[in-house]
């Protein structure tokens, strides 16, 4: 049976969808930047942080489902930029994270390969324990945590791309 993978994908799609609709009118020259409001910068996640660090996990995600995800593994550099444990820089020179054109397509792509997955795995993948000790506090079972990952927390850090647009002087997306 599988019901509860399809169910996690479309939060995971509705979260790109909208993740496109906020990249809409980013200049590539400002997608590395902290937002700056009169003069003043304001250090929060910019769009290359937010991106690069939410691509991460659809590897893991395909990965724990049993299948091969070494078409999506973030390389070692993603990894170091983007991890959990990273902090988000003002790269105004675009010297220190990749491009737009490369960090948005690999969020695209990545996304793509989980949701496809998620279509047609068994629900009983996803009632099982999490290993994951530190995350089983919070998430008891693998769907859960899964359903966070696609869910909640793209669309926290997309929240955070919400209010950089604004600071920015963008319009709602």
């Amino acid at each position: 049976m599988n019901h509860i993978g399809p169910m996690i994908a479309d939060s995971a799609r509705l979260s790109v969808g909208y993740a496109k609709r906020l990249l809409e009118g980013v200049a590539a020259a400002d997608f590395s930047k902290f937002a700056r409001v009169g003069g003043q910068v304001i250090q929060s996640n910019h769009p290359a942080f937010v991106l690069g660090h939410l691509s991460l996990y659809p590897a893991r995600i395909v990965s724990e489902l049993g299948h091969d995800a070494s078409a999506i593994v973030p390389s070692d550099r993603e990894t170091e930029l983007f991890a959990p444990t990273a902090v988000c820089v003002d790269d105004p020179e675009g010297a220190i994270y990749p491009r737009m054109d490369v960090i948005f397509p690999r969020f695209l792509e990545r996304y793509e390969a989980v949701m496809e997955i998620l279509q047609t795995a068994d629900d009983s993948q996803f009632i099982v324990e999490n290993p994951n000790e530190r995350m089983r506090e919070k998430f008891a079972t693998m769907g859960s945590m899964h359903a966070f990952y696609l869910g909640g927390h793209t669309m926290i850090h997309l929240g955070q791309l919400s209010a950089w647009r604004r600071a920015m002087g963008m319009p709602a997306a």
